[in-house]
């Protein structure tokens, strides 16, 4: 079959055509060794705790009333607590707990951060003084005793409003930032066309900033999953965040600290598995940084 010149043509241009940026950006963070672990045992993390409960014949809320306090075995892969709950089932439960909290309030801090600082720094004048006032508000304003205060209202079935207020104390400085970089971007030329072309201010904060700004909200997405996986560990490590009969991180901890002398299956396994999921989100978040900037391993 014999092409055209205009189809060889075509075909010229489609073979020296740069590679889209997310591309590039994925080839990047997957070079990195980091990325490639953190990537490796954060998709691990997910497996275990959303298809663990699958294979195991406990639930989180069974009891077994022959087997106390008893060490890992075979029917009790990770051992019994004092109540007779398999850890092994009550620690994938809490792991669940923990991750859909921690990508939920990183996802709603980091869209409120880009909200706000866009919305600031494009319209400046009142706005950006209201907004701004709003966010310094926000940062001297004491997080944890606020949300130890609020904590009756997280009852059973109540963790997505703990997930909102979570996420209501994760977005100042990100917002900041992201107020600086738009103040800069709006001046530039195809963000003043589209001003003297009459686009509303909303669409070209939606088709002009954000996109720009797509890089920082990603890093700081991801780094924020980890940051609010640890402040939930803290709020229920001291009874201010899930609340009983369900679990998290912070509740088994708090509760195998207990017995983590005489009886450390009720503690390590749920501790060594914090440590590793935000170790691993910190090492995907890194990668990310590196990949969106190649020059930031450099300046660091």
């Amino acid at each position: 079959m014999t092409l055209s010149g205009e189809e060889l043509a075509e075909d010229a241009v489609r073979d020296v055509a740069p590679p889209s940026r997310l591309r590039v950006v994925t080839r990047r963070f997957f070079a990195s060794t980091q990325g490639r672990i953190g990537f490796a045992v954060l998709a691990l993390m997910f497996l275990l705790a959303f298809a663990g409960p699958l294979v195991t014949p406990w639930s989180y809320t069974d009891k077994d009333f022959t087997a106390f306090m008893q060490p890992p075995s075979a029917t009790h892969w990770f051992g019994t607590l004092q109540t007779g709950s398999d850890v092994f089932a009550v620690t994938l439960r809490g792991m669940q707990k923990s991750l859909v909290v921690g990508l939920l309030a990183a996802l709603v801090s980091t869209a409120l951060a880009a909200l706000v600082g866009a919305f600031a720094g494009y319209f400046s004048g009142w706005t950006d003084r209201w907004l701004s006032w709003v966010t310094d508000l926000l940062l001297v304003l004491p997080a944890f005793l606020i949300l130890a205060i609020m904590s009756p209202l997280f009852g059973a079935g109540e963790w997505v409003l703990f997930v909102v207020m979570l996420a209501l104390f994760l977005w100042m400085v990100t917002s900041k930032i992201v107020r600086g970089m738009t103040i800069s971007l709006k001046q530039r030329e195809y963000i003043q066309a589209a001003r003297f072309m009459g686009v509303p201010p909303v669409r070209i904060i939606a088709r002009h900033v954000l996109p720009n700004l797509s890089s920082l909200l990603i890093v700081d997405a991801t780094l924020n999953v980890s940051a609010a996986i640890l402040t939930e560990t803290s709020l229920s490590y001291f009874g201010f965040g899930i609340q009983p009969p369900d679990v998290s991180f912070g509740t088994l901890i708090a509760d195998g600290s207990r017995t983590a002398v005489y009886a450390p299956w009720t503690f390590w396994f749920v501790a060594g598995l914090l440590v590793v999921t935000v170790l691993a989100v910190n090492l995907v978040g890194d990668a990310l940084r590196d990949a969106f900037d190649p020059g930031a391993r450099g300046r660091r």
